[in-house]
């Protein structure tokens, strides 16, 4: 028996400001479609407009390109709906984001990401945590493709972007959700491979490989201080 969608209301701090469909102004977003048969440089703006979008700039590497995804969109043989999903199913996006965060975490980003706000409230990102657990990331990807939601807001020719500003944005120079730096969740840091290094001890103790250190070694300064404040304890 498969997990109904948990019920969540539709409730967050961003709802007592207007949205860029609502108040337009400077910081009205520029909107990237192929409605309007785009030039060989604007179907250019529009693939980079998708890995901003999807991956943020600091994961837009030559290792995150899908070229076959590219050439299918330039030659009208996609749509940027379905050049979006693949960028989210694919192995660049998986291994970024979804490998290194818990369910919720990675609900909330794809929420902020695709749908082009922040999530509602908790409950919003535990309901959609868990069709992440239950159903799968392919599952989870199409649910927000095919919602109403996305549909309404950017059909299958739009690029997603952020439709929702974020009260504190002028105020504490904060950064869009979409440009956020995604964090590894504290669950996984301790699997990415790097050395867990806790040392209890004076620092002159620690010698890499027992070296003694050699004339003007700056560790002979520091062995001094630390003899000298043990001797004045």
């Amino acid at each position: 028996m498969s997990i109904p969608i948990l019920n969540y209301s539709l409730s967050t701090q961003n709802q007592r400001v207007d949205g860029f469909e609502y108040l337009p102004g400077e910081e009205q977003p520029k909107i990237y479609t192929t409605d309007n048969l785009p030039t060989a440089f604007e179907m250019d703006e529009i693939i980079w407009a998708c890995y901003r979008q999807i991956f943020s700039e600091h994961q837009t590497l030559s290792s995150t390109r899908e070229p076959f995804l590219e050439s299918q969109l330039r030659f009208n043989q996609i749509k940027v709906k379905d050049f979006v999903k693949g960028l989210l199913l694919s192995e660049s996006f998986r291994n970024f984001n979804y490998n290194v965060n818990n369910n919720y975490r990675f609900a909330e980003m794809c929420i902020q990401r695709v749908l082009g706000r922040d999530i509602y409230n908790e409950r919003e990102k535990m309901a959609f945590g868990v069709i992440v657990g239950s159903k799968g990331l392919e599952y989870f990807i199409d649910l927000l493709l095919d919602s109403d939601e996305y549909l309404e807001n950017f059909g299958v020719n739009t690029v997603p972007y952020q439709r929702r500003r974020v009260i504190a944005q002028r105020s504490k120079g904060e950064m869009p959700f979409n440009l956020r730096t995604p964090r590894l969740g504290a669950a996984f840091l301790s699997k990415q491979g790097m050395p867990q290094l806790l040392w209890p001890g004076p620092v002159r103790q620690f010698r890499p490989q027992e070296q003694k250190p050699k004339a003007g070694d700056p560790a002979l300064f520091l062995s001094m201080v630390a003899d000298i404040t043990m001797l004045s304890i």
